[in-house]
This record gives C-alpha cells, sequence and structure tokens, in this order.
C-alpha cells in the first residue's frame, strides 16, 4: 500500500524575509523588471529575517507537520564566489530552531528568485549547471535538515519567460529554449542527486486551495504555499498567517487541519 506524503507548510524567503532587490541589497533575477515598474518588489516582506523564530512557534500551535523554508541562493552568495557565511549561520539557526519545536524540516536550495549574477535566463545557459551543483552541495552539507529539495518548485523558474505564453511575437523559439532549460534544470537535479551526503526527495507544490488532492501525488513530500503571506512576484494569493503591525494574525486557519497530515 503506497505511503501518503508528508504535507509541509511552505516559507518563501524572497517573498517573506526582506531586504532584496534594494540599494545594497542582494539582487535578485527580479531586479531589472523591478527597476522598469512592471511590478513591486518584496520591499521589507514580512521581516521574516528577523523573525523566524515567532513564526515558527505558530506553526507549533496550529499543529502542523512541518515546514519547507525555500533559502535565498542571492541571499547566500550575492556575488559569484563570495558566500555570505552569517546568512548561512543564521538558516541553520532557523532550522535548528524548528527542529527543537518538533517540526519536521525540509530546505529548498533554489527557488524562483535566483541571483542576478546568474543571469535573467540563466537555465539555457551551460555553465550555470556546475555552479548550481556546487552551491546546492554545500548548502545541504552546511544545513542540517531533515529532508532536501534542489528546486522549491522546478516548473517556476522557466515559467513567463520561456513557456508557450513567451511565443511569437514575443519570442521566436521560446518552445524549444523551455525544453532546453528544462533538460538543464533535470541535469542540475542529477548532478545533486549524484554527489549524495543529504537525502533529497521528490515533492509536488500545491497552493492552499488544492491541499486536500495532495493524496493524488505519489511523491515523498507535499509542499503547500504559504505559511506566512509575503509581497513581490513571488508572493502566494493565500497563506495561514499575515503580519499586522506587530502581531502574527491567522487568515486561513480552517485549512490547517489538512496540512496537520503525517
Amino acid at each position: 500500500m503506497p505511503t501518503k506524503p508528508r504535507v509541509l507548510a511552505t516559507l518563501s524567503a524572497y517573498a517573506c524575509e526582506g531586504g532584496f532587490d534594494g540599494r545594497y541589497q542582494p539582487a535578485t533575477c527580479f531586479s531589472p523588471t523591478i527597476a522598469l515598474g512592471r511590478h513591486p518588489g518584496p520591499g521589507s516582506g514580512e521581516g521574516l529575517w528577523e523573525n523566524y523564530e515567532r513564526v515558527l512557534d505558530l506553526a507549533t500551535e496550529m499543529g502542523l507537520v512541518g515546514v519547507s523554508f525555500e533559502v535565498s541562493w542571492a541571499r547566500l552568495e550575492p556575488h559569484r564566489g563570495r558566500r555570505d557565511g552569517a546568512a548561512l549561520a543564521r538558516y541553520a539557526e532557523v532550522v535548528t530552531y524548528a527542529q527543537r519545536q518538533g517540526l519536521f524540516v525540509n530546505v529548498a536550495a533554489i527557488d524562483a528568485a535566483w541571483p542576478a549574477w546568474l543571469g535573467q535566463e540563466a537555465w539555457l545557459m551551460p555553465w550555470v549547471m556546475p555552479v548550481a551543483v556546487d552551491y546546492v552541495s554545500w548548502v545541504s552539507s552546511s544545513l542540517g535538515a531533515d529532508s532536501w529539495s534542489v528546486f522549491a518548485a522546478r516548473e517556476d523558474l522557466t515559467r513567463g519567460f520561456l513557456d508557450e505564453r513567451a511565443g511569437p511575437p514575443w519570442r521566436r523559439g521560446a518552445h524549444a529554449d523551455a525544453l532546453s532549460a528544462a533538460t538543464n534544470l533535470r541535469a542540475i537535479e542529477a548532478g545533486v542527486r549524484s554527489v549524495g551526503g543529504a537525502t533529497f526527495v521528490t515533492s509536488a507544490v500545491l497552493d492552499l486551495d488544492d491541499v486536500g488532492a495532495y493524496q493524488d501525488y505519489d511523491v515523498d513530500e507535499v509542499h503547500v504555499r504559504s505559511l506566512v503571506r509575503g509581497a513581490g512576484p513571488l508572493t502566494s494569493p493565500r497563506a495561514l498567517l499575515a503580519r499586522h503591525g506587530e502581531q502574527w494574525v491567522r487568515v486561513d486557519a480552517d485549512v490547517a487541519s489538512e496540512l496537520r497530515v503525517p
């Protein structure tokens, strides 16, 4: 009889931590489009960088099984080859705190807000593949997570500028580019898994509205967007928690029971 997937609530670093794409802040792939005014940036987000512990306390109170942290590559390596040890130490502190609260912790190493220095179309560039494998191997050997995902949601990395919606007249060869990028992403994932040393799982990403369908997925884990409402282009329309001033309130508590599935 197949085992039910573990159901975890996600925490998006880019949308919720704050401190990205501003002056003297880590720059992501969204930095140019934010500068052009095509969409707003995350701004201060929900300030999770300083307040992760408060949110994790609430996750425990709600009886959640665990969380999936989408850590920020842009924060951890704001410039190629220049890694931020203090940022890594902070993530390690948060992971340990969550585990001490009794939460299962997954870490997703690469989300859809990759560092600006990788380029706008990073996943088409062959040189990015070994760089990504090296980065994920470094992070996964440094944080004591219970499980790992190479990507927060692999399909998000090509959505919007490499898929069929970007085709003619806006972009010729969009479909072929999307296929090429998808091949490169699979190669990165295979490269990371071949290194070994950490438990990498299969996963699917669902919105809160669809969490009831988690049993339909033949994966190790289902990651549900989102524990905290954030800001910017990676914001989920719904979340379990939101910040009102200095207070944290439950805004979709009615679906929290679905996230208590072991």
